[in-house]
């Protein structure tokens, strides 16, 4: 048996109806819904939209964990000007649990800094194994929304969490590199056998757009590619525009949409993240959870 295998039926293990969830002496769904925010290059916004739909989708009453899985560079705490003791390799090197990993942000939005431990997941042992599935588990207990922060590009890393994700956000503004990177890296994904148009939603959001209807405007002339060309589908989640006050935010270390919850910016996430719950709401969502989640990573790593 491999170590995917026995990932698996972990896994299996883990999700039977018996291991539902109690939260406040409550019944509660068992898995969270797991968003991955990826973008084609750097600098177009990834970690600010991230950051702030967690934001706004707490206050709709979400319990939401951001993972950084940006690795090495830290974006998140950074922005939130917030220092963790832990990160995920403590998880699985240092014996730490989930809820001594996670760090607590503003208005009690857990994060979870990845740190540099991820590339040894491919030699941990069957105990090691299922000390993060038991731990992953902990993560479906304690947030509604798991909010996966990756890092940008076609690296192996992206393409893990991305083929690994139920749903995927791809950030792209109007910049000519930023649209060509963003078209490179649904190609690299459609062509990846593992991926699966009926298991993935992807919806684009248009950032730094100038005019109201810019971002439509955009999706329309990216899906067209890539309707014509990729094997992927693709729809139009919203646009953010282009904000000072989203600027100032950020050299604050603040989510623009805690700082200045009337700028254009913050109004456009709060639209955004209405948006993502009543596609909730009215889609039939097959939720894999967190433990699911690197399951379908250790699976491929299995496959090579």
């Amino acid at each position: 048996m491999d170590q995917a295998e026995q990932l698996r039926n972990m896994i299996r293990a883990n999700n039977q109806p018996e291991n539902t969830i109690r939260v406040d002496n409550q019944p509660r769904k068992p898995l969270a819904r797991v968003i991955t925010v990826t973008s084609g290059k750097g600098g177009v916004g990834k970690s600010n939209l991230s950051i702030n739909l967690a934001v706004q989708l707490r206050k709709l009453g979400q319990r939401v964990v951001i993972l950084d899985a940006d690795f090495g560079l830290a974006n998140i705490e950074i922005m939130f000007g917030t220092i963790p003791k832990h990160n995920l390799s403590d998880l699985i090197y240092q014996g730490k649990s989930m809820k001594e990993i996670v760090t607590q942000g503003p208005m009690d939005i857990g994060f979870v800094s990845g740190g540099s431990g991820i590339t040894g997941l491919s030699n941990l042992t069957k105990e090691e194994l299922t000390q993060i599935v038991r731990n992953l588990a902990e993560l479906d207990a304690i947030a509604d929304t798991v909010i996966v922060d990756t890092g940008a590009g076609i690296s192996d890393a992206v393409m893990e969490f991305l083929l690994a994700s139920e749903e995927i956000l791809l950030v792209t503004t109007p910049e000519p590199t930023s649209i060509t990177d963003s078209y490179s890296l649904l190609k690299v994904l459609g062509k990846n056998t593992r991926y699966s148009p009926d298991a993935t939603k992807i919806r684009m959001v248009a950032n730094k757009v100038q005019q109201k209807g810019d971002g439509k405007i955009l999706y329309r002339k990216l899906n067209a590619v890539v309707l014509k060309y990729l094997k992927v589908r693709m729809e139009y989640l919203g646009e953010v525009p282009e904000d000072y006050q989203l600027s100032r935010a950020v050299m604050q270390q603040k989510p623009v949409s805690m700082e200045s919850p009337g700028a254009k910016a913050a109004l456009a996430y709060e639209q955004i993240a209405a948006r993502l719950m009543n596609k909730e709401i009215q889609e039939v969502t097959v939720r894999r959870g967190m433990s699911a989640f690197f399951s379908h990573i250790f699976q491929g790593k299995g496959s090579r």
